[in-house]
């Protein structure tokens, strides 16, 4: 029957129905999954209440694609899985999540409660595995409880910093039927409260008496600023009070490129010499050099969603929780009418670090207008940078080749770059690009792979041709990988750089062709911009195969920041 019941008692409803319609209350309007007997009733739940059920080839594939839906819409994603393998291959997705912040909701099967313990098929103990990746992790008990569990999944989402949870529903509780009056299924936008907290106002008066009074102020936009949608509120501060501007994870784009408080290449100059250093949505991890990076005469201000997050492993002048849009806007009031100290002297200062980011710049421009081949990666994504519109979500997926791209590529709009986030999760590229197109069929989408990167979940190629998602995807490939190879080049000698990191030379050009959608191969770094066009004008999921200098290695690979 169309609402779950059957044939005798139209008031009986079942445990799959039920998760249809708590993930219709939460505003999700596709899962992504892979089928297996313990889950398909709450297939039929989505198909009565107009979720879309979009099947993948892999189960890692559907937890990222829920995480990058969550990134691009704003709204939490919904991947669900089978039991035992099923959920185990989701476990990177939901890792990858919860590092980057991202919320969602993985569903996984489970045997019977009538079978606890007897061995039955695909039985683990997929909590106790979820446990430590997740904001929340929990078998559902009892059919009547189902959307009730689903709800409180969503909430424990949103607790402090996003993240993801994690659900196991036995098979006879999805399956089994109750009446309708013993079910909680919680109404739409009546279970979750806000949370945007704006932040302690004595330490917001403070922060902006630094800004007013700093002579050398830097600002570290990252990925929170996109996640509270607090765009409008980072552009007004910085224009305000005359902020240089860094970003970085999902904060890129916040500022278009081109702004004058848009600076990328003098981040590590700014933060040497800075007086004030505000670090926004972005933790002291391995990007920010366990916070040592930062001068130790600055004053330092850190703003997080988690307070968990504030001071760890760095300590702070100033710590404020809560919503990064919020506080920004807050601060900017209060300090209006006051810009007559450092602010108003700032010219010196920014000539400065415009000054350092020429610099950096003329040092790389031979390898970006390089007509060598095998194509210098710099000038691979040059081309891209170029290629890019207002319009165009960038996704990077790979080790040296994302590295080289992150110096230059810069989106045009916020909320248009994707990239793993700290996990540093290789395979998020065509998982991103499903949700992406699929959330915002009107963006287009550019993804840039590593070839070792492409591999991991590259066969979803074929979903993106399944449901007429076209974008231009480009595969940077060397055979390699290169991250790798160069760190062990180093500590072991060339005579053994080459241990467990070279692929083989694969044409993912021909791949696509074979899959139904269209590629191309590329030699010739003139041939990067032609080829790119026609990718775009194909209309279909597109593959362009660049082959790139092997021996050619991004600053940061060379650096080896990610294991410093």
């Amino acid at each position: 029957m169309p609402d779950g019941s059957s044939d005798n008692n139209s008031d009986l409803i079942s445990g799959g129905h039920l998760v249809a319609k708590a993930l219709k209350a939460e505003g999700v309007e596709v899962i992504y999954t892979l089928c297996g007997g313990h889950i398909i009733d709450i297939y039929d739940g989505c198909v009565d209440e107009g979720i879309e059920v979009v099947d993948v080839r892999h189960e890692q594939v559907a937890a990222h694609a829920a995480d990058g839906y969550a990134r691009i819409t704003g709204r939490p994603g919904c991947a669900v899985v089978t039991a035992g393998p099923g959920t185990t291959d989701a476990v990177t997705g939901v890792a990858n999540a919860f590092r980057a912040e991202s919320p969602m909701l993985l569903i996984g099967g489970q045997g019977a409660h009538t079978q606890h313990k007897m061995g039955s098929l695909q039985d683990l103990p997929h909590v106790d595995m979820m446990t430590p990746i997740t904001k929340f992790a929990a078998t559902v008990p009892d059919t009547a409880r189902a959307a009730d569990m689903v709800s409180m999944a969503f909430r424990e989402c949103y607790h402090g910093a996003p993240g993801p949870s994690f659900l196991e529903i036995p098979r006879d509780v999805l399956d089994a039927r109750v009446p309708v009056s013993q079910a909680r299924i919680p109404a739409a936008g009546q279970y979750r409260a806000s949370t945007r907290s704006a932040g302690d106002p004595e330490a917001i008066e403070r922060l902006a008496d630094l800004l007013v009074h700093a002579e050398k102020p830097a600002i570290l936009l990252g990925s929170q600023v996109w996640t509270t949608r607090g765009t409008e509120a980072a552009v007004d501060l910085v224009r305000t009070l005359d902020i240089p501007a860094y970003m970085n994870g999902a904060g890129r784009g916040t500022l278009p490129p081109g702004d004058p408080h848009h600076y990328q290449l003098s981040r590590r100059y700014a933060f040497s010499h800075a007086d004030v250093i505000v670090v926004v949505g972005t933790p002291f991890d391995f990007r920010m050099g366990y916070g040592k990076r930062l001068s130790p005469d600055a004053t330092v201000v850190q703003i997080d969603l988690d307070y968990r997050t504030v001071g760890k492993n760095r300590d702070i002048d100033l710590g404020i929780v809560g919503d990064a849009g919020l506080i920004l806007k807050s601060v900017t009031e209060a300090a209006s009418g006051r810009i007559d100290g450092g602010a108003s002297k700032r010219k010196e200062w920014l000539d400065e670090l415009r000054a350092a980011e020429q610099t950096a710049l003329e040092k790389r421009l031979p390898s970006l207008k390089s007509d060598a081949s095998p194509i210098h990666p710099y000038r691979l994504v040059s081309e891209i940078n170029d290629f890019l519109t207002e319009d165009s979500v960038y996704i990077g997926d790979g080790g040296d080749i994302v590295t080289f791209s992150g110096q230059v590529v810069q989106p045009k709009s916020p909320g248009h770059w994707m990239d793993p986030g700290p996990l540093g999760t290789l395979g998020v590229g065509i998982p991103f690009v499903l949700a992406a197109k699929q959330a915002r069929p009107d963006k287009e989408v550019v993804a840039l792979f590593g070839d070792g990167a492409f591999s991991l979940t590259g066969w979803d190629f074929e979903t993106l041709v399944r449901y007429n998602l076209p974008f231009v995807g480009i595969v940077g490939n060397n055979s390699s990988m290169n991250q790798i190879r160069y760190g062990q080049a180093q500590k072991y000698g060339p005579a053994r750089e080459r241990v467990g990191n070279t692929l083989g030379d694969v044409h993912y050009d021909k791949f696509a062709q074979m899959l139904g959608g269209y590629g191309e191969e590329v030699h010739d770094p003139a041939d990067i911009g032609p080829a790119l066009r026609r990718a775009r004008e194909s209309g279909k999921p597109s593959l362009i195969n660049v082959w790139v200098d092997p021996d050619a290695y991004a600053p940061g690979t060379m650096n080896q920041t990610m294991y410093k």
